[in-house]
């Protein structure tokens, strides 16, 4: 098993120990593998997911039978949807004791079934090793997503002779997935972007999974595309680019005429294609054939690898849009005066000194602290939300959010990875309180590893985004049931567990709060009150449900 993970390249598992795994510790510490053992298993999964997105490399958790897997599969199923390539090793009973009722007997393969690429039980011990890489290459088939691989206790106990098992050679069992797709449709968009007068792109998840940063920022540049970003893909373009926008999405869709759309499926965040206007021709590159032309027709689908397709259509575009330069750069002019227009017209709500904090003045404070060095975290909801209005990270792969399912509470494990897959790099993760409390204890995994972050807990007491739906439906007499929240000092809460922590009740005193955490070289909680009764647009239109 460890053989196998090392030929994958991977280098640390997740983890939290039972009986039906510690096999795999013994191995793992004759291959050089590192072992972070948390203090539960989602914390685990949402570790492997983060170590996937930050490196590129498939993350790895390991978790016992029974309810360690079902904790786990949160975190399976939010990597799922974000499309994380992550392997969960689960472990499971002897196979002579096949429903029998062994201790944490689960049929967890066909459990893990529906939100993974691949998951299978290994039949015997000589199998083990070429399993794991069976498991891997279905990480990668289209757009990446999680395997799940299942070992009976016998199994892992059996033992063979090292020549009778095949345990595949790093670099000699996989294909290229690095695919133009189709070569004439590589001309048609060229064609079309050429003969475009008012487009734009919108720059999502796959362009950073298939790291094609580079090329989608000089497609930008050469052919005049105003860009949007949207998950994984902020921070393709960085702040101040003449090509980046952040606020004038909707005008610029609803009055575009090429519409290209980069790995984001049209799902919720896109009103399910809904918001790109049927009187545009609308482009979409994906990895997953599956994907594209998903609830809205599109003009042109592109399947293949975003860097490699990208980098072919800047090439298709060589000399080709010598006259369009003065049409392009009107349209440019006028979504800069349209994003401008929007940002003087937040300043106040920015710039608030109201107590309790306004979640915009604190989102902005967390924009002014980035640097060029520093891994953004949102894990929460209203949180997260007002924050994709204001944080820009400085470069690629500098923005993680839980993605399109939702979860709350992925930020101790992504944080985790983060600082371990790149120790040289700042981490700062801002938590919603309920986000926080859901996983919150692994705060004491930071510690014990010695993985210094800086921690903001938004903390406004309530489950904030859903109290607003439930206000609006039914008045604030029952629309705060189900979603009150205790006044918790989440500051003293990170000193008790050895970190450094803060109450923050006021606008001024938030940046020397954050400057006096990062001084402090320890795992940090800084909790700032925010006000309750301040709310991200997107939760007061409900744009989540629509």
């Amino acid at each position: 098993m460890a053989r196998a993970l090392r030929a994958e390249g991977v280098d640390v598992i997740f983890t939290l120990c039972g009986g039906h795994i510690i096999d795999i510790y013994d191995g793992c510490l004759d291959e050089g593998i590192r072992i972070v053992d948390v203090r539960h298993e989602q914390v685990a999964a949402h570790a492997a997911d983060g170590y996937a997105r930050v490196t590129g490399k498939p993350g790895v958790a390991v978790v016992t039978a029974g309810p360690g897997t079902t904790d786990a599969m949160t975190g399976v199923a939010n990597a799922f949807r974000a499309e994380s390539p992550m392997l969960l090793i689960g472990g499971q009973g002897s196979t002579d004791q096949h429903r029998m009722g062994s201790l944490q007997d689960l049929p967890h393969v066909d459990m893990l079934r529906p939100i993974t690429k691949f998951a299978a039980s290994v039949p015997t011990t000589t199998r083990v090793a070429d399993m794991v890489s069976m498991a891997f290459r279905e990480c990668y088939l289209g757009a990446p997503g999680p395997s799940y691989l299942e070992i009976p206790r016998d199994v892992l106990d059996g033992r063979v002779p090292l020549g009778s098992a095949f345990v595949p050679e790093a670099g000699h069992y996989r294909a290229s997935t690095r695919s133009l797709g189709d070569p004439d449709n590589i001309e048609r968009l060229a064609d079309i972007l050429v003969h475009a007068r008012r487009p734009c792109i919108l720059l999502g998840q796959q362009v950073w999974t298939a790291r094609a940063c580079d090329q989608a920022a000089s497609l930008c540049r050469t052919a005049d595309l105003p860009a949007f970003m949207n998950g994984a893909g902020r921070g393709t373009l960085p702040p101040g680019d003449p090509h980046h926008f952040q606020l004038a999405r909707r005008y610029a869709f609803d009055r575009a005429d090429v519409i290209v759309i980069v790995g984001t499926p049209f799902d919720f965040r896109l009103g399910y294609g809904k918001r790109l206007p049927n009187t545009a021709t609308v482009v979409q590159i994906d990895m997953d054939y599956r994907t594209v032309g998903r609830n809205r027709d599109v003009s042109l689908g592109l399947v293949g690898d975003p860097s490699a397709i990208l980098e072919a259509v800047e090439q298709a575009l060589s000399g080709r849009l010598t006259a369009t330069p003065t049409t392009r750069r009107e349209w440019l002019a006028e979504l800069r005066a349209e994003e401008t227009r929007l940002q003087e017209a937040r300043l106040g709500s920015l710039m608030s000194d109201a107590r309790p904090i306004h979640p915009m003045r604190l989102a902005h404070e967390l924009n002014q602290f980035l640097t060029d060095d520093t891994i953004y975290i949102g894990d929460g909801g209203d949180v997260v939300t007002t924050a994709g209005q204001v944080v820009q990270p400085h470069r690629p792969g500098q923005w993680m959010d839980p993605g399109p399912l939702g979860t709350l509470g992925v930020g101790i494990g992504f944080a985790m990875a983060a600082k371990l897959a790149r120790p040289d790099r700042e981490v700062l993760c801002y938590f919603g309180d309920g986000a926080f409390s859901l996983t919150g204890w692994d705060f004491e995994t930071m510690i014990r590893f010695n993985l210094p972050f800086i921690g903001v807990i938004g903390n406004n007491s309530y489950m904030n985004q859903i109290r607003f739906g439930q206000i609006a439906r039914f008045g604030r007499e029952r629309g705060e049931v189900g979603n009150k929240l205790g006044d918790v000092a989440y500051g003293r809460f990170a000193e008790i567990l050895g970190g450094y922590g803060e109450e923050v009740r006021d606008p001024q005193e938030i940046r020397p709060a954050l400057e006096r955490a990062r001084a402090s070289g320890k795992p940090s909680l800084i909790n700032v009150w925010v006000d309750p009764d301040e709310f991200a647009s997107g939760t007061v239109n409900q744009t989540m449900y629509k």
